[in-house]
This record gives C-alpha cells, structure tokens and sequence, in this order.
C-alpha cells in the first residue's frame, strides 16, 4: 500500500503583468464568494472559473487544482493576521500590556468580521493544514508572538515563555472562533475583547510576579512565598 501523495497546494506561477495579477485577483474574488456562499462541498474549479468569467484553462496557469486556490485564501488570510501580531505587538513604542490589550480588541473584531469566510476556511484545512507551504506561514506568526513572551516574561524560563505564548495563541483562535458563530454588536466586541485582554494581562502579570519561573528557588521569590 503506498501512501497518498498530498495535493499540490502552491502556486503554478507568480503573475508578472498588471494584466495577470488582475486575473489572479479576479479569480480569487470569485473563489471567496463561492466559498463563502455554497461551502467546501461544492467549490470546485469549474465553479469558480464560471464565477469569475474566465475559462478553466486560464484559472489552471495560477492553481493547479482546488486546493491551491483554497490554501492561496487561506494563506492571505494568516499573513493577514501575522501582519497584524507583527504592527502591533512589534511596536515598543507603547508598553507591552498596552499591545497585547490592542491586539486582543483586533483580533476579536477580525474574527467577528470575516465570520463566514473564516468557518468555510476552517472546513477545507484539511486539504492543506499540514503541507510545508502552511507550517512556514504560521511558523512566522509563532516567531513574533515569542519574542513578545521574551520581552514581557525576560527572567522568565524558555518553557514557561512558550507555554504563555501558546495559551495565549490558542485561546484567542477558539474563544474568536466561538464569539464570531453569531452576529455581534459593537458594544458585545468591545466588552469580550476587553474581559479576554483583563485575562491575559492578569496571567502575564502573574507570570511576572512568580519567581519560579525566573530560575530562581521559590524561597527567594519574595512575596511569592508568602
């Protein structure tokens, strides 16, 4: 028995000209909205070239097949997030707790956003969530959030900065996820999002504060003792 060989996923080729690119956008909006309006189940190559007005000779020269045009989605979609862990949690200019607060009231708002087009995303990861194409794009969003751990956590063990980063990345993908499955008002986000970012600051606080995570004994944390 030899194993199935995934899906190619990547891109047949970069368009060059300001006439290719438009074409590549084209079938991209028209992959979203037969996406986001009929579901995994009947996105099909052929739906979206029809979508787009294009034949599927033309759509075949950028995406060798479905999962191509769906991990393309996919992909500008965590970059999306990636840029914006890397604007604002990267900006020193206000203090850590601050960033983190931002980020959480913008992720939520993201999240609650793009709902649908998320849920449908979600449903056709399978078809490239362990390609390398996908564990490099998310491995940069992995990197940005560890060096805010450090910068907020520096006495802090590399284990309890990864475990801190990690519940943090975890838990604003579920809890967004679960929020977003029903339509929000602004005051609703806005409340949410500030209760997770209360969350997340009183755990780093925590954190900083417990000097068993630092390396030291815990009879010289100090008040952490009692």
């Amino acid at each position: 028995m030899t194993d199935r060989r995934p899906p190619q996923i990547s891109s047949r080729k970069q368009p060059k000209q300001a006439r290719s690119a438009g074409l590549v956008a084209t079938i991209l909006e028209a992959a979203a909205q037969v996406l986001a309006t009929e579901g995994v189940p009947r996105f099909t190559t052929a739906r979206v070239a029809e979508k787009a007005g294009v034949s599927v000779g033309s759509l075949y020269q950028y995406f060798p097949n479905k999962a191509a045009i769906l991990f393309r989605l996919q992909s500008d979609e965590w970059r999306q997030t990636t840029g914006l862990l890397r604007d604002i949690l990267a900006d020193t200019r206000q203090p850590p707790l601050d960033r983190l607060r931002t980020l959480v009231h913008a992720f939520v708002r993201s999240e609650c956003e793009e709902a649908a087009m998320r849920g449908a995303l979600d449903a056709a990861a399978p078809l490239y969530r362990d390609a390398p194409e996908a564990q490099e794009i998310r491995a940069a969003g992995d990197g940005i959030v560890a060096a805010f751990m450090a910068e907020v956590l520096p006495q802090s063990t590399g284990a309890a900065r990864a475990l801190a980063g990690d519940l943090m990345k975890t838990t604003l993908a579920a809890v967004g996820k679960e929020f977003s499955e029903r339509p929000r008002t602004p005051g609703e986000i806005a409340a949410y999002a500030d209760a997770m970012a209360d969350m997340f600051c009183a755990y780093l606080g925590h954190l900083q504060a417990d000097g068993r995570v630092s390396g030291r004994p815990p009879d010289a944390a100090g008040s952490a003792t009692g």
